[in-house]
């Protein structure tokens, strides 16, 4: 199992030998009493001990015969003796010093610095070999002691302890499995367990690598491993520091620190990795990491409890009270809380994963989909499988409910949504690119793997044969998950995925050509005879006419502006359904399905445009006297159109620009157009060619054809032809080079319709009215007399 104590890897450490080390659960731990270690040489000739086979051998003879492959293996062992101490009791048995060897100290110094990009801790292959080998032979479990695994830190001195009461180990194990690079028990007993062929169905012990132990040196300046196997009646100490070319070997003699079983593991932390010795971010390191391992952890954790106390009497008070004796004495009383520490069990039981689905309610699921994701609603659908045979793995896969707040990248490759797992061992949730295509970002879940090394890495996983193939068979049950939702007999269901989530499908439908038949079905649209309501791709092909042999289908920008465009026009009449794309991946995803069903997909805004309905008849003669007014129309429009022709797409229309078979739609050029980031310098290739289509049952074109016979370079039927292409063009989805100049031909063209109409109505009314005659009135004066003065 894995502990997480610091950022990943301080947990290979433990990836040693048979066993996985563990806290000793009982004393505090203590600095008072430092181990001593003597290692004074006794002589200077050194004898030289194999960890293979515990020989001895002749330096003189053979080590000139020594080369690096053999070094990794082999260590100078020195023996001294230690001096009585002067108390008189006897001196405790001799430290062994071992040295390694230089290439050995480079090896241990690249796997320290290199190997592990995080720091973590590992403690429980030691209890499932214990568990298995006790099968076979109970005496290795006489102790009777429970298989756990005890965390206790002392934060204030920067220390970590973790003890299991596992296998441990005998002196030459320790020798052979701590002493040497790339040499694990782990491995080497599952191999001897393959090799007996008395494997059970839970031999998958998690450290097979053989270097993990010395990841421990990423957080600590001295480790010290005291171990005690059932096979062996002493108790051994194994003590290392980090950059030091030795390490020694004693046997615990001190009564305080003798282990049952098992073995503890002391971590004496860097200054500044003394943040990993808090209880808090160590249970929470086990929680992260070690949440499912089948062992419990427990942790030592302060914890209190409350109680009521008898608070002391205020002097003046108490007088009063003896006074006034009448008065009933009431003690006063304060409730405190109480510290103390204990063990608490950290992590929880058998995994979701491991258990049989058919015994797990959906209650359940939604439980830990939500304790695990922190969701607040239940997903849309869940699924929970294992995998045997090649690869085996076990996994739960869910469908949100809904996508998260605020993000509007589909393509987020940071969504954290996959936890990956390596023997109940969590790995890490980064790894979501690898082990899913990013369309299918938005799933979440778990995924347990039996295959894959605990040191794994974004490296490790883009080139791992396992992980192809256990990617190809998660795409797949989440296929099967979602083609359940869309055939659920509620309905919402799947329309709430398909808002949330249908996007993400068709960006796979541009990417992932190999699971296109998976994805198609899933797919929704708007039609033309379902405007409101989405349809499906089988749905459409269950409706489709007898005659007809394609898929068609019209990209816009809304379901509005689809309804009123002039290509719709004949297949109205005609009852033929026309899908409806409006979302602007809509198109790309549509042209790389190509097909379903072996119906192709056609755009009905492309030339050469087959209805099925041909008359070669009537199109001969239409265009025997259309012809020569093609080619007029097209010589005024000049390089603005490829070609002018009759049109058998258009009723009510008088023409259409149609976009060539191989170039953008109108729509497509119009979402490049205002692309940030587009590059410009593609946009007059990729527009490809224009059709101009005219209608020849259309009455301007009637008089357009009846100018061309009669006076072909009028000026007023030439201002109508280009007046009908730029008219065309909007209506047809494109946007005007110059649209400025094509108000400007508007409203010459609405002047000479209305010129005079209304100003010469005003005109004749005002003269069929007669003259009005002004009336004076007229002025009185008064009669004076002559001479006489006012």
């Amino acid at each position: 199992m894995m502990h997480r104590l610091s950022r990943r890897s301080v947990s290979a450490a433990l990836h040693a030998p048979a066993t996985r080390y563990r806290i000793a659960a009982a004393a505090p731990i203590s600095l008072s009493t430092p181990i001593p270690v003597s290692a004074v040489e006794s002589d200077n000739s050194t004898r030289w001990y194999s960890a293979i086979t515990g020989g001895k051998c002749n330096t003189t003879r053979h080590s000139s015969q020594l080369k690096l492959k053999n070094d990794l293996f082999l260590g100078s062992r020195y023996e001294s003796t230690a001096a009585a101490s002067d108390s008189g009791n006897p001196p405790p048995p001799p430290a062994e010093k071992y040295e390694y060897q230089a290439e050995v100290s480079r090896l241990m110094d690249l796997i320290v610095n290199s190997l592990y990009s995080n720091k973590e801790v590992n403690a429980s292959d030691a209890l499932d070999k214990l568990r298995y080998l006790s099968v076979t032979d109970p005496q290795l479990s006489k102790d009777a002691v429970d298989l756990d695994i005890r965390i206790q830190t002392d934060k204030d001195n920067g220390i970590i302890t973790i003890t299991d009461s596992g296998i441990g180990m005998t002196r030459q194990e320790l020798v052979d499995c701590l002493g040497t690079i790339a040499q694990s028990g782990t491995a080497k007993f599952l191999k001897a367990v393959k090799e007996s062929k008395d494997a059970g169905t839970d031999n998958n012990l998690i450290g097979q690598f053989g270097v993990g132990f010395y990841s421990a040196f990423l957080v600590s300046d001295k480790v010290v491993v005291s171990t005690k196997s059932p096979k062996s009646d002493k108790q051994y100490v194994w003590e290392g520091e980090a950059n030091a070319s030795s390490y020694t070997i004693r046997e615990e003699t001190n009564p305080e620190n003798l282990i049952p079983r098992g073995t503890r593991l002391t971590l004496y932390l860097k200054r500044d990795d003394k943040g990993f010795a808090h209880p808090e971010r160590i249970q929470k390191l086990v929680k992260n990491y070690s949440q499912f391992v089948s062992f419990p952890i427990y942790t030592w954790q302060e914890k209190g409890i409350t109680k009521e106390v008898e608070v002391d009497e205020d002097p003046a008070e108490a007088k009063e009270a003896d006074q006034d004796e009448k008065i009933e004495k009431k003690k006063k009383t304060k409730k405190v809380v109480e510290r103390y520490w204990d063990w608490e069990l950290t992590n929880e039981t058998q995994p979701i994963w491991l258990r049989n689905p058919k015994e797990v309610t959906t209650e359940e699921y939604n439980e830990f989909y939500k304790k695990t994701f922190n969701e607040y609603s239940d997903p849309l659908a869940s699924s929970h499988f294992t995998t045997e045979g090649e690869v085996e793995f076990r996994s739960v896969l869910y469908v949100p409910a809904a996508s998260p707040m605020g993000r509007d990248d589909i393509t987020n490759p940071k969504t954290k949504n996959i936890r990956l797992y390596v023997k109940r061992v969590f790995i890490s949730d980064d790894f979501d690119g690898e082990l899913f295509p990013r369309y299918l970002s938005f799933v979440k879940g778990v995924v347990d793997s039996n295959d894959l090394p605990l040191n794994v890495s974004r490296e490790i996983l883009q080139e791992s044969r396992i992980v192809r193939i256990m990617r190809k068979r998660l795409v797949r049950k989440t296929f099967d998950m979602i083609l359940g939702i869309s055939m659920s007999e509620n309905k919402g269901d799947y329309e709430t995925f398909w808002e949330n989530f249908g996007k993400h499908l068709k960006l796979g439908c541009i990417e992932d050509r190999e699971n296109h038949k998976r994805l198609a079905p899933l797919l929704r649209f708007f039609s033309s005879q379902s405007e409101d309501e989405m349809i499906s791709l089988d749905e459409y092909v269950e409706n489709m006419k007898a005659e007809q042999k394609d898929i068609y289908y019209l990209a816009a920008d809304s379901v509005s502006s689809a309804r009123n465009t002039p290509f719709l026009e004949r297949l109205l009449e005609k009852d033929l359904e026309v899908l409806y794309l409006v979302d602007p991946i809509d198109e790309v995803a549509i042209q790389s399905l190509k097909s379903y069903k072996e119906k192709n997909f056609v755009d009905i805004s492309k030339e050469d445009l087959d209805l099925g309905d041909k008359n070669e008849e009537k199109e001969k003669v239409t265009k025997e006297e259309f012809s020569r007014t093609c080619d007029w129309i097209k010589k005024r429009l000049g390089e603005k159109v490829a070609n002018v022709q009759i049109s058998n797409r258009l009723s009510s229309s008088p023409c259409v620009l149609v976009s060539g078979k191989f170039g953008w739609s109108a729509n497509m050029e119009r979402l490049m157009k205002a692309q940030t980031v587009g590059d410009t310098s593609t946009l007059e290739f990729m527009k490809g060619r224009r059709v101009f289509e005219i209608n020849p049952e259309h009455p301007i074109i009637r008089e357009l054809n009846a100018a061309f016979k009669s006076n072909p370079d009028d000026e007023d039927a030439l201002r109508a032809i280009d007046l009908l292409y730029d008219a065309a063009l909007v209506s047809s989805g494109y946007t005007p080079d110059n649209p400025a100049q094509l108000s400007g031909k508007i409203y010459e063209m609405m002047g000479m319709a209305i010129s005079g109409k209304w100003s010469t109505f005003d005109s004749q009314q005002s003269a069929s009215q007669p003259p009005q005659t002004e009336t004076l009135e007229a002025e009185v004066v008064e009669p004076v007399e002559a001479g006489s003065q006012k």
